[in-house]
C-alpha cells in the first residue's frame, strides 16, 4: 500500500483545537469537518489541499482534546498520510481508528519541506521525498494496523472481519 502527494508542512505541538475548532463540533459529518480544517492555523490550508497530500509535521502532533473530529477532518479533505516526529497517544489511535495513515519519523519530519512530492510505503515504512530524493525509515505497520487503514477504520474493518467468517 502506497501513498503519495504534495506535503503540506506544521511545527510542533499541533493540537486538535487547531486541526479542527471546537466551534465546529456541532457536526461529525466529515464533509462539514474537513471545509474547517486546520484553518486556525492556515488559513487558506482548505483552498489548497488535493486528494492525496500529505501532511509533516514536529512533535506531538494532535495533543489536546481527545476528538475523533481531527482526524475525520484531516482525512475528510483528502489528506492521504500524517508524517510527524511523535503524535499524541490519543491522536495515534483515533486516527488508526479512522483509518488515517499516520508516521512516525523525526528525520523525515525534520528535513522534508513544504510543497515536497513524497511517496510512503506503509508495508515497509520507507517514506521517498521525490523532490531531494532522499529516503527516510520510518516503522511499517503491523498487518493487522494495514488491514484496518485498507478497510476504511476499525468499525468497517471488524464488519469485513465477520462477514468472512
Amino acid at each position: 500500500m502506497q501513498k503519495a502527494g504534495m506535503v503540506f508542512t506544521f511545527g510542533d505541538n499541533v493540537d486538535t483545537d487547531v486541526i479542527i475548532p471546537a466551534r465546529y463540533l456541532n457536526t461529525s459529518e466529515p464533509e462539514e469537518l474537513a471545509k474547517h480544517c486546520m484553518e486556525d492555523i492556515d488559513k487558506t490550508f482548505v483552498e489548497n489541499v488535493h486528494a492525496g497530500d500529505l501532511i509533516v509535521a514536529g512533535d506531538n502532533f494532535g495533543c489536546g482534546s481527545s476528538r475523533e473530529h481531527a482526524p475525520i477532518s484531516i482525512r475528510a479533505c483528502g489528506v492521504k498520510c500524517v508524517i510527524a516526529a511523535s503524535f499524541a497517544r490519543i491522536f495515534y489511535r483515533n486516527a488508526i481508528n479512522i483509518g488515517l495513515p499516520i508516521l512516525e519519523c523525526p528525520e523525515a519530519a525534520a528535513e522534508i519541506q513544504a510543497g515536497d512530492q513524497v511517496t510512503v510505503d506503509f508495508e515497509t515504512g520507507v517514506i521517498t521525498d521525490e523532490t531531494t530524493g532522499k529516503t527516510y525509515q520510518a516503522a511499517p505497520f503491523p498487518a493487522f494496523v494495514t488491514g484496518i487503514i485498507q478497510n476504511g477504520g476499525l468499525l468497517n474493518s471488524l464488519k469485513a472481519r465477520g462477514a468472512a467468517k
